[in-house]
């Protein structure tokens, strides 16, 4: 009787400890940050398929959306699938595409990390040089690979209130870790 106590303690320590950092686990998780697997090719150059990073579910509670910021958010499609794109515009901008230029509230972006020139697609929301002006409580997002990414110019500007976070964090592979940064100058932010 005397062996079995300290084998029921030891146990019983070992579970609490499972349980608590399983706990800890999930709230970080559903609350704090989410790992992700880019797939595609639509943020080519920035993102390659297979890359892993780690998405911050808390940023925008002590900051505001930033043009240029990295966002992972639900398909406006299927909000079973989760988009990884760049924040164009934000509510109240007027973006125009001409001649394969994006121009936010009439100031050409600057976008050295795109893989290709800004197409626009047949049939879509965007249209060669009409003014497009992003709804309250909305932003209008790209991929950084414009030929092979589904976005705004094709479904329009994405509420808000489905963003699932901003990308901080790229885990793998271990040649390109680090802090994924937003390469647009603080003053059109």
């Amino acid at each position: 009787m005397k062996l079995i106590k300290p084998v029921i303690d030891f146990v019983m320590d070992i579970l609490e400890t499972v349980v608590f950092i399983g706990s800890l686990f999930i709230v970080v998780y559903l609350f704090i940050l989410t790992p992700n697997q880019v797939k595609g090719a639509s943020m080519d150059n920035t993102f390659h398929t297979g890359d892993y990073i780690l998405t911050s579910r808390v940023t925008y509670k002590f900051r505001k959306l930033e043009r240029g910021d990295v966002i992972v958010f639900k398909s406006p499609k299927n909000p079973d699938i989760e988009y990884i794109k760049r924040i164009i515009g934000l509510p109240g901008d007027v973006i125009n595409i001409s001649n394969e230029v994006v121009s936010v509230n009439s100031n050409v972006i600057n976008e050295n990390y795109i893989a290709a020139p800004t197409n626009l697609w047949d049939g879509g929301c965007i249209k060669d040089n009409v003014p497009y002006t992003v709804p309250v409580d909305y932003i209008f997002v790209m991929g950084d690979n414009r030929p092979r990414s589904s976005d705004s110019r094709e479904f329009c500007a994405v509420k808000i209130d489905s963003i699932i976070g901003n990308v901080f964090y790229r885990y793998f592979p271990s040649n390109v870790i680090g802090v994924i940064t937003n390469p647009l100058p603080k003053s059109i932010r």
